[in-house]
């Protein structure tokens, strides 16, 4: 779906503590991202509602990244348990 040279970079971004639900700060012009957790597992929503650290879809320590291409400042995080780490990179 994505390749590199169809990509222009445009940021990056690391959330932690994740100990609320946390909204991403997009970068302007960006479409999409690609998004990794370490360190714990992480729940997210694309529908404006806050994940809690029971509810949302589970990504895992040991999920490969996962690339998004939705509403991207709808996205928000929250921790399963202390001491996770949400990497993300920007694209445009």
């Amino acid at each position: 779906m994505f390749t590199r040279d169809r990509v222009v970079p445009l940021g990056y971004q690391q959330l932690t503590p994740l100990t609320t639900a946390t909204a991403l700060t997009v970068p302007p012009g960006a479409q999409f991202c690609w998004m990794k957790c370490t360190g714990q597992n992480v729940r997210w929503r694309d529908d404006g509602t806050n994940p809690t650290s029971t509810v949302g879809v589970l990504m895992q320590t040991t999920d490969q990244a996962i690339w998004y291409a939705g509403k991207l400042s709808k996205l928000k995080f929250i921790q399963v348990s202390a001491t996770a780490t949400l990497d993300v990179l920007y694209y445009g």
